[in-house]
This record gives structure tokens, sequence and C-alpha cells, in this order.
């Protein structure tokens, strides 16, 4: 059984997860919002906002072509440690885990998009790291990943400031941004936290944010 969502990569894709609605996964406690999905029905190229009730937690399971997560909100545990809220994990092919959390987490997470056996696993805390400046005066942006294969992707965390016009903003190996803080705003509408969003290779926008924002930021991995 194939369950497709969002996987025409050549369109433009937006997604408010707040307006979605929570569905079951296959383990008790534990929910998700699906916002991009290619494959099997519990298998495939997922992307998506998961949530952990107080309590709940996976089996033991591998991880084939990688895991990606970004810890939204509580704490997540598994053998290795605990990771609060800001902490960014890829766990590459290979990694078994078994993640729980204690008292309930959010968590945005890419599945089956890190390949590689090879691979290292990242580990970072984003609220401590060392940010760099921007592009923009009062940009600011912290690398989490940055692949030395062309074409697989470069992954950062992007604070904008108040106020912030950044122009035209060109995307010849596409993009993906997720809103985690704040709200950015561009010709396509008023993107606020929680809004997902998949620029096509070769498109073009120009984002601004009267308010604010922090974004999680991967591009030149469409192409």
């Amino acid at each position: 059984m194939t369950d497709q969502i969002n996987a025409d990569f050549s369109r433009y894709v937006v997604s408010q997860t707040n307006d979605m609605e929570w569905r079951q996964s296959p383990a008790p406690g534990i929910w998700r919002k699906r916002l991009e999905h290619v494959g099997e029905a519990e298998a495939g190229r997922v992307t998506s906002v998961v949530r952990f009730d107080p309590g709940a937690g996976f089996p033991d399971h591998p991880h084939p072509d990688g895991e990606e997560i970004l810890v939204l909100d509580g704490v997540l545990s598994d053998e290795s440690g605990d990771y609060p809220a800001g902490t960014y994990i890829l766990n590459p092919e290979g990694t078994n885990h078994a993640p729980r959390s204690e008292r309930g987490c959010t968590l945005f997470v890419k599945l089956r998009q890190y390949p590689g056996r090879d691979r290292p696993r990242v580990v970072l805390d984003t609220r401590s790291a060392e940010w760099r400046p921007g592009r923009m005066e009062g940009m600011e942006f912290l690398p989490l990943y940055n692949d030395t294969d062309p074409g697989k992707g470069i992954t950062r965390l992007t604070r904008v400031p108040p106020g912030c016009d950044m122009g035209r903003d060109p995307h010849p190996g596409g993009e993906e941004v997720f809103v985690v803080e704040g709200r950015v705003e561009d010709e396509y509408g008023r993107h606020d936290a929680g809004t997902w969003f998949r620029h096509p290779v070769g498109s073009v926008h120009h984002p601004r944010s009267p308010e604010g924002c922090l974004l999680y930021v991967k591009r030149e991995h469409l192409g």
C-alpha cells in the first residue's frame, strides 16, 4: 500500500501544521502530522511533526537511510541520553534506538533522507551553540549539517530580526523551510510558526519578517 503526500517535488507546497489533525502512529501515545511522504504506508521518505504523550515510546528499531530530528518542545530520550528542546540530531543508517519521552515532547522529523553507513552522527544543542552572522544585518545562522556531496543539501537554522527584508532569494537546488518561531511572509502568503513549505528547483521568492522568526532551512537537496 502506498501513501503519497506532497510527492511531486516540482511543485511549491505549503502546510500549516497547526491546522492539521494529529494521526495515531503505530505506537500508542505517539502522534504525527505527515507533511511529505513518498513510498509505502509505514516506510519511504517522510517529513513530519511528531508528538509523544508523557510516558510514550517506540520499541528499539533501525533507521534505513537515516533519521533527522529537531526537538521543538519537551525532552526526547533514548539509550544515549536526553535531548531537550532545541536539540538537533542526525542518526545515520545502521543506527538503532528506542526513543521515549517521560514528560512528552514535539519533534520535527525527516526519515530516509540521510543514507550511508559512513555518515557521522550529529547531536547539537542549538541553544548553546555559536551562531554566525547572516547575509543581512541582524540575521544569524547556525549550520546543522552541510553534505560534502553536491546536491545532497545544506541544513541550518536561521534567526531573522524583526523588520528584516531578505530580498530576492533564488533556489537553484530547491529549498524547504519549517517555521520554528515567529512569522515569515512572502508573495505566497503569511507563514506563522508551525508552517512547512517547499520551493522546487529553480524557484525564487522574496521573504521578509515583520516580527522576526526562527527558521529550519534545508536547501540545494532537491536537484
